[in-house]
């Protein structure tokens, strides 16, 4: 895609965001033009928030016809695809709940809430994590109960329920570095009175404090961009997440959260993309970020990488080694390594180290 057409792409993503602007067109764009749109926003799980932004469009400005039915279409299914995850959610919180487990919602369809059309969010999974012995107890449960499951890398496990992926994790933030551990600890009690709820087909679901929530989605999106790369949706996420809670957090608190756990000079670098590229007004953030920091860098390998990086065009013909699962593995976390060891030189470093160890090490066994 050309840096024009990636432009347009980027206008298009800011009008689906937030419900407002114009889109701006020297010339309509041609079909190839609008499949090469609708092949990255498929790549970024970003079609949704796409098409928000049709019924902001000229007539003129639209795509196709036919690919208009085909996004509905897809829209459509990301639509029940959410409506049978929300069904699922309500479902285990209240089963848990029952059973004095006390499950927190992560990310996902906790996230969705804060958008303008939460059901045009993709969700892939249902995340939980718990409080105090709670991952035991329903680990517990899952066996009591016959539900298969798995052990997972990452002190995590995972197994699908009616048709929908679920997982539990022990750590409730994605911090590689086993020196913050004490620090989160106290975190989680300190803002445990803080903690809010979302209605979920009429259920309170459980979610963490806002401060928390943002440091959970962040740290989310860094973990994934020091590994093999994460799309745009996670940073939609951020930016959805900032405008919806900027009057309820503590800025001067959350400035320290960033800097006691290490990732202060990255999150100035998120601050910027979701500012400049993502349409955040600088007001909704809680600090300000210094104006002569490079981005472009990063969203180069935000926008190459995708979903993840499973889609990543420069890797397309590279080898998988083994025990690896991406293409080019070593050459693609090497690379990575050095581009965010000095923003957060304990999360780069730590990452093979606690990674190795969750993978071989660290699964429960019975």
């Amino acid at each position: 895609m050309n840096n024009q057409l990636k432009g347009i792409f980027f206008q298009l993503l800011r009008i689906g965001l937030w419900g407002e602007e114009t889109l701006s067109l020297d010339q309509p764009l041609t079909i190839d033009d609008w499949n090469k749109v609708y092949r990255y926003a498929t790549n970024h799980t970003i079609e949704g928030l796409i098409y928000d932004s049709f019924s902001f469009l000229e007539e003129s400005q639209l795509p196709p016809a036919s690919l208009r039915l085909k996004w509905a279409v897809r829209v459509d299914q990301i639509e029940r695809h959410n409506a049978k995850m929300n069904s699922v959610i309500a479902e285990q919180f209240t089963a848990f709940s029952v059973h004095g487990i006390r499950p927190i919602l992560q990310k996902g369809q906790g996230v969705a809430s804060y958008y303008r059309v939460s059901n045009h969010r993709i969700s892939g999974d249902v995340d939980f994590c718990f409080e105090e012995d709670g991952y035991a107890k329903a680990r517990n449960f899952l066996k009591e109960n016959q539900i298969k499951f798995q052990d997972t890398a990452g002190f995590s496990l995972d197994y699908d329920w009616k048709g929908i992926h679920i997982e539990h994790h022990k750590k409730t933030f994605d911090f590689r570095s086993p020196l913050k551990k004490i620090y989160l600890n106290r975190l989680l009690t300190e803002y445990k009175g803080k903690q809010q709820t979302i209605l979920i087909n009429d259920v309170p679901v459980r979610v963490l404090a806002a401060e928390l929530q943002l440091l959970q989605v962040n740290i989310h999106i860094l973990k994934h961009l020091i590994t093999y790369g994460i799309g745009l949706r996670q940073f939609c996420d951020s930016a959805r997440l900032y405008y919806a809670t900027a009057s309820q957090i503590d800025h001067e608190a959350l400035q320290q959260i960033y800097e006691k756990t290490g990732i202060l000079k990255w999150i100035q670098l998120l601050h910027k993309i979701l500012v400049e590229n993502l349409g955040l007004p600088k007001s909704k953030l809680p600090f300000p970020y210094p104006e002569n920091l490079e981005t472009d860098w990063m969203l180069d390998e935000v926008w190459y990488s995708g979903n993840f990086g499973f889609n990543d065009e420069r890797f397309e013909t590279g080898k998988t080694p083994v025990f690896f699962a991406r293409p080019d593995s070593p050459k693609r976390l090497w690379q990575n390594f050095k581009r965010y060891v000095k923003y957060a030189p304990q999360e780069a470093i730590a990452f093979p180290l606690i990674h190795t160890y969750s993978k071989f090490l660290g699964k429960d066994s019975d």
